[in-house]
């Protein structure tokens, strides 16, 4: 088993190449996220962070349960997000809210905390499946990698450094 470090370093490695498609879905095939899916990226983002200070701070005994802590609360989050856009796209034709405003014009005008919640009740545009792979859409894929990089990500660094030997 590779040691936390390399772990935590993959695990960000794992977050950058996952934003990078993001953004090459949205550059290359006109794929505009909406705002559930601007802090899903958020998420993801803060997720890899967790990673990369993991791995570059690298900490010897109790100072790893703090990096533990982080990376399972930003792959929660993120996947709670990623499960709420799931359930929106789930809801028939008709039954959320029109389109508002864009997400930039929304945080120009509204504080954090109404933004947040108005954000998670999604709109029309945050009920469309306009991607799909394997029968999923990119909610679902956000899900399993949040689930996945936080267990793994839990795992690794609850791992003593040279378990492996032993």
């Amino acid at each position: 088993m590779p040691d936390r470090r390399l772990s935590n370093f993959a695990g960000f490695a794992v977050c950058a190449a996952l934003l990078a498609y993001a953004l090459y879905a949205q550059f290359h095939h006109g794929l505009d996220p909406c705002p559930l899916c601007v802090f899903q990226r958020i998420g993801v983002a803060l997720l890899g962070l967790m990673f990369l200070a993991a791995a570059l701070h690298h900490p010897r005994a109790a100072g790893r349960y703090g990096y533990v802590l982080a990376i399972a609360l930003a792959a929660l989050a993120t996947a709670a997000v990623a499960a709420r856009h799931l359930y929106v796209q789930s809801l028939p034709p008709g039954t959320l809210p029109s389109c508002g405003a864009p997400l930039a014009v929304l945080m120009k005008f509204m504080p954090l905390g109404q933004l947040i919640r108005k954000v998670l009740t999604g709109s029309g545009e945050c009920g469309e499946v306009n991607w799909r792979f394997l029968g999923l859409a990119m909610p679902a894929w956000v899900l399993i990698w949040a689930l996945l990089l936080g267990a793994a990500g839990v795992a690794a660094n609850l791992r003593r450094e040279g378990c492996a030997a032993r």
